[in-house]
């Protein structure tokens, strides 16, 4: 296995090629105990490790052993998916819901685990069903708590988990309960820095394994190029955005992007401790009433849809911003960015399509972008990428007492 210290030194090595991406290059020649100091070792790596992590989660999916996994969870089909997760974790079952409804022909949702923890009974629809449980660590509370309900109270549902952590509880309580499954991510994806990077896209990945014939080595690999490109060829461009006055930020998404969008607003508000205010919204939906938000020091972030019909709908609410002149600078991200929809200041960053799932490559773009900019306003405001909101936030969230919850 490759140490954390000797992955650093060959992402060095690999940017000090690129004149482009000095800020990076800049931050990565530094000693691993500068790095480490200045407390954005893990997040930078993390973020920068996603593009080679990726295909190897693709190769996991599809090894016979994980196939075999996933043709056993939908066999017998289910009448209902629901997706779930805490946090970041319920922004990727946002992302998967759509993509998996349409492959798949199944009605599929995204229930935080904190909603079915409270409200099972009203929420979860009628079974027989399966229970995808997405997390990095596996041990937030209300994990297990939910699969415990759910096998105790919902017998005919069965249960998916898919985790990077191969020590955590989700992983590791139900080895004895045939309704469980879990698949276990490579431990790179298991992200050291309290927010969740290279962990979200790989856990994305690992649901979009579920779609054998959909997913294909074609889509990861040109989502891998385009995240290359970003820090290769925009990190410094997103780096001089995250430099100026940004008082609050909208990030925009449809359909699967609008999990995007929510991580990409979480991202920025965990990273820099609440000092940047953060909203997500959809784009037809910002013009009723949270376009209010919109002010001169708000950064607007948009993840532009693979389908062209629903892109001239982002496109025109993006001309209304810029004609209204809402909004300090747009960083967008999609394929074929019509020059008009940008003004002077603005960074657009394109991205290559795939043919066998075209939402999958911008999708994951607009994850990556979000990330770069919330790590670079963090740094910009003094704070530290690894561990921000130090004495509120935690890693994996502390225990709280499980009122009624099944043991």
């Amino acid at each position: 296995m490759v140490s954390h210290s000797g992955e650093l030194d060959k992402m060095s090595s690999l940017h000090k090629k690129t004149k482009e991406n000095d800020m990076l290059a800049a931050l990565l020649e530094r000693p691993a105990e500068v790095q480490r100091a200045a407390g954005y070792a893990d997040t930078l790596r993390e973020i920068l490790q996603q593009p080679a992590t990726w295909e190897g989660t693709f190769q996991l999916t599809h090894a016979s052993a994980a196939q075999s996994l996933l043709t056993r969870a939908l066999d017998p089909r289910p009448a209902h998916i629901v997706l779930t997760g805490s946090g970041s974790s319920i922004y990727i079952g946002e992302c998967l819901a759509p993509l998996l409804q349409a492959s798949l022909g199944l009605p599929v949702q995204a229930i935080a685990a904190g909603t079915l923890l409270t409200h099972w009974r009203s929420v979860l629809p009628p079974g027989p069903g399966l229970l995808i449980s997405l997390a990095r660590s596996g041990d937030s509370p209300e994990s297990a708590a939910v699969v415990n309900t759910v096998l105790a109270e919902a017998p005919a549902w069965r249960h998916l988990v898919i985790t990077c952590n191969a020590e955590g509880k989700l992983a590791t309580q139900y080895r004895d309960e045939p309704r469980v499954s879990a698949l276990v991510l490579d431990e790179r994806t298991n992200d050291r820095s309290l927010v969740m990077t290279s962990s979200f896209t790989n856990l994305l990945l690992g649901g979009l394994g579920l779609l054998r014939d959909a997913m294909t080595a074609e889509a990861i690999e040109k989502a891998a190029a385009n995240a290359q490109g970003i820090f290769d060829t925009h990190a410094d461009a997103i780096a001089a955005l995250a430099r100026r006055d940004m008082h609050s930020a909208v990030y925009l998404g449809s359909g699967a992007a609008f999990g995007a969008a929510r991580e990409g607003a979480l991202k920025m508000l965990e990273m820099t401790g609440g000092k940047v205010v953060t909203m997500a919204e959809t784009f037809l939906g910002l013009r009723h009433g949270p376009m209010s938000f919109v002010h001169p020091h708000t950064m607007v972030v948009a993840v532009l849809s693979a389908d062209p019909a629903v892109r001239r709908y982002e496109c025109d609410l993006l001309r209304e911003l810029s004609r209204k002149q809402l909004g300090m600078a747009k960083l967008i991200v999609g394929d074929e960015i019509p020059a008009d929809v940008l003004s002077m200041g603005d960074v657009a960053i394109t991205t290559s399509a795939s043919a066998s799932n075209p939402d999958v490559p911008p999708l994951l773009a607009g994850v990556v972008a979000g990330q770069l900019l919330a790590f670079f306003r963090c740094l910009q405001l003094g704070g530290k990428p690894d561990t921000p909101s130090e004495g509120v936030l935690t890693r994996v969230v502390e225990d709280f007492a499980l009122h009624g919850a099944t043991p």
